[in-house]
């Protein structure tokens, strides 16, 4: 399944997924909190855990980002090590984001690369707007 879902995507270094955020890429960020407060977060990205990844990211659903009204949208995924970033740039693929990919490596090799990160705590990442609404509507 892994295997299939990276050989749709082009995926990006941390390098070249920090230099596509500066030209307005969307860095979401899929770990849980429990990791991105144990390892910390990458400033600028956007917070939308897994479970809400395709809700929040598909155009045509009520729950989505109030941003997202095509399927244009440049969507980096990133989690902890870059496997199941894979699988969620995918399913993104699937709702018709064609330009969705995901970082490889994830947090570890973008921390390795010496690339932007700030604790959890700091603030510097986006949570989902709404995210709270949407949950309790679950």
């Amino acid at each position: 399944m892994l295997e299939g879902a990276r050989s749709r995507l082009t995926r990006l270094t941390p390098r070249e997924a920090f230099y596509e955020m500066a030209l307005g890429a969307t860095l979401a960020d899929i770990r849980p909190a429990a990791q991105r407060a144990a390892s910390g977060e990458v400033p600028g990205s956007l917070i939308v855990e897994r479970n809400h990844l395709e809700w929040r990211f598909d155009p045509k659903c009520d729950a989505r980002l109030p941003w997202v009204t095509s399927h244009d949208h440049r969507v980096i995924v990133i989690c902890a090590e870059g496997y199941t970033s894979s699988l969620a740039a995918a399913a993104l693929q699937d709702l018709g984001l064609w330009r969705a990919t995901d970082v490889v490596g994830g947090f570890a090799a973008w921390a390795e690369s010496d690339l932007p990160t700030a604790p959890a705590a700091d603030g510097t990442a986006t949570i989902a707007p709404g995210a709270d609404r949407a949950i309790r509507r679950a």
